[in-house]
């Protein structure tokens, strides 16, 4: 009975964590120094790993990366051709804005906020604590779950990729 309940919690786990893309996703995460199993948190936040996944906002990709936001990685990396629908180069940009906004911010929690509500938000709200650099909590609900459901999967995935 035992092993019967093992198998049934681990065939759920591959549902409620997919991993896909598993190759692009440590490549590119250790070229730019970032834990791979952050960058697998993040793309199941933002698209459970589909590739196809656009937001209502215009969000693209894995990584759902708005345009714009692509535009400057891309000429900053001097990258000139990229498709945000091609899982290789979505999690590459992805992964690649994502370093820009730890180096900005010098905290994993800031940057994964920053990623989801904006880095232009995430500077304001840092900028009215008066110093403090580091932000514990957001104003958008939906960016404190997010930054939850980043971070409750990352022991899941780090034994993972």
């Amino acid at each position: 009975m035992i092993s019967m309940v093992v198998i049934v919690y681990c065939s759920m786990c591959f549902f409620a964590f997919p991993l896909k893309f598993k190759s692009a996703i440590r490549a590119n995460a250790t070229e730019n120094n970032i834990a791979p199993a952050l960058v697998a948190c993040v793309i199941r936040a933002e698209s459970n790993f589909n590739p196809n996944a656009v937001s209502n906002k215009g969000a693209v990709g894995l990584m759902q990366i708005m345009p714009a936001t692509a535009e400057y990685i891309a000429k900053k990396h001097s990258i000139a051709v990229y498709d945000l629908t091609d899982p290789q180069d979505n999690i590459k940009l992805g992964t690649l804005y994502l370093r820009y906004l730890l180096d900005k911010f010098g905290d994993v929690k800031v940057a994964v906020m920053a990623y989801n509500a904006g880095e232009g938000n995430v500077t304001r709200w840092m900028n009215e604590q008066d110093g403090n650099r580091v932000l514990s909590t957001t104003p958008f609900p939906e960016t404190n779950a997010y930054v939850e459901k980043v971070f409750n999967a990352m022991n899941y995935y780090k034994y993972r990729i």
